[in-house]
């Protein structure tokens, strides 16, 4: 927190969420408004869905600087906005908002979050052949993200759900006039080798459900990158697995901290101190496995 406390002048951002609990948003934001001496405070607030309609208003009529938004409301929240940036436009999920003299602009950190954070591992997705497990809202912004970035896609889903894949895949040919392969999930065995790069866009893997994982041990020696965006634990079995066969390992908290100082950088106006944010998110991270 503030070493100089808090006063009327205090400006505020929150996280709107439910469950709240287990958020590392605080942690990472509060360390960043200390180090760089900025008179603001994150505090993250449980809102059940049907409360959302006044939890917005509430937020807009307190004048907070701003606030992210997360699981189940990315989507239900836009219509209680003023305006929405293109990307979150095309993408269909907010993330963050910013208010603005009582407008409230909505903003999808989430894509740009997840691929700073491939660039910062030198990868560019331009021209890669990607696949992509899951088709869920966090699917939906990186999905879309890196073929606007030049990938070659395919999106693999359990067959029960099979039409989310479909439906994220018609978006993209909408959007930009790209073909998405999507297959049931049974067929990463033959769609796997060849690949440059392996995304875990799913929950699977998540503390407390430490020893799951959808890819097979044995297949990830046909694949030299894999990003797991799952960032409870810090190593889910699949990124072991995949250190273990050689490849090249991206966990979810360089996702996490990268969207963070996104949406850092939308309320202050400054330079987001990342690599502290990061650190920040790990300690705690780490607390929670100790």
């Amino acid at each position: 927190m503030l070493n100089k406390g808090i006063s009327g002048k205090t400006k505020i951002c929150a996280l709107i969420g439910d469950p709240v609990e287990h958020t590392m948003s605080p942690a990472m934001h509060n360390a960043a408004f200390q180090q760089l001496g900025l008179d603001y405070v994150y505090i993250p607030f449980r809102v059940r869905p049907e409360e959302l309609p006044q939890a917005v208003a509430g937020l807009k009529a307190l004048n907070v600087a701003g606030f992210n938004v997360t699981i189940p409301h990315k989507v239900t929240v836009i219509p209680l906005l003023d305006s929405l940036d293109p990307l979150a436009e095309k993408i269909g999920a907010v993330n963050t908002v910013v208010n603005n003299n009582g407008e409230l602009r909505g903003y999808n950190t989430d894509a740009e979050g997840f691929l700073l954070a491939l660039l910062e591992h030198g990868i560019d997705p331009k021209g890669k052949k990607v696949v992509v497990l899951g088709a869920g809202g966090a699917s939906h912004a990186i999905s879309y993200i890196l073929v606007e970035k030049g990938a070659r896609l395919t999106i693999l889903n359990r067959q029960q759900e099979l039409d989310w894949a479909e439906n994220i895949a018609q978006f993209i040919l909408d959007e930009l006039h790209i073909e998405v392969k999507v297959f049931e999930l049974g067929h990463i065995t033959d769609i796997l080798p060849g690949a440059n790069l392996l995304v875990n866009a799913t929950s699977v893997g998540m503390s407390p459900a430490y020893n799951a994982s959808l890819v097979p041990a044995g297949l990830l020696n046909k694949v030299p990158a894999v990003f797991d965006i799952v960032y409870n634990p810090l190593q889910t079995k699949l990124l072991k697995e995949a250190a273990s066969a050689g490849a090249k390992t991206i966990g979810g908290v360089d996702m996490l901290a990268w969207q963070g100082a996104l949406a850092f950088e939308k309320w202050t106006g400054q330079k987001a101190p990342v690599e502290l944010m990061r650190q920040e998110a790990v300690k705690m991270l780490e607390k929670h496995e100790d």
